[in-house]
């Protein structure tokens, strides 16, 4: 991962992002202008504009706590950075992190809700062109019978 990482980023130009796919996972860039880089690495689930919230509030924070002579020559080692756990502990659900991804979700649910009830009004609307073909059947026939019954009476006088 390591390796992968570097390798984007060297390949990267300074103020881009990307995206890059490694074996099953994503890897997302961020080189800023002043040639701070970040990379997350996440599964083909995880959105990418959360991926890029995520790496543009790191690195800003990152930029402001951290000298920039540090920066080339430092290591996890020797350089004190402890806001990447809570930041990353965050980000997990990207749903509770990002504000527009947990919209996007309740519109994708409010979505498969309307469907089903859409179907199920379609369903009643076929049950009642259903009962309105049987109900003029039934008139149909009720006339018919009506009909016979005159006849049938009609012969038969009472004196």
């Amino acid at each position: 991962m390591t390796f992968t990482s570097q390798l984007i980023v060297e390949r990267s130009a300074k103020g881009s992002r990307a995206s890059v796919k490694e074996q099953e996972y994503l890897c997302h860039v961020y080189v800023r202008n002043d040639s701070l880089a970040g990379v997350v690495i996440a599964d083909s689930e995880y959105p990418s504009r959360v991926a890029f919230t995520l790496l543009e509030k790191v690195l800003d924070e990152f930029s402001k706590q951290v000298d920039r002579i540090d920066w080339p020559v430092g290591s996890p080692a020797t350089i004190q950075y402890t806001a990447l756990d809570g930041h990353l502990s965050r980000y997990q659900n990207p749903r509770e992190a990002d504000p527009m991804s947990k919209v996007q979700a309740e519109l994708d649910e409010t979505k498969i809700i309307l469907h089903n009830t859409m179907e199920s009004l379609l369903e009643r609307g076929e049950k009642l062109d259903d009962l309105v073909s049987k109900s003029e059947v039934l008139g149909t026939q009720s006339k018919a019978f009506y009909k016979t019954a005159r006849k049938q009476n009609s012969c038969c006088a009472i004196m």
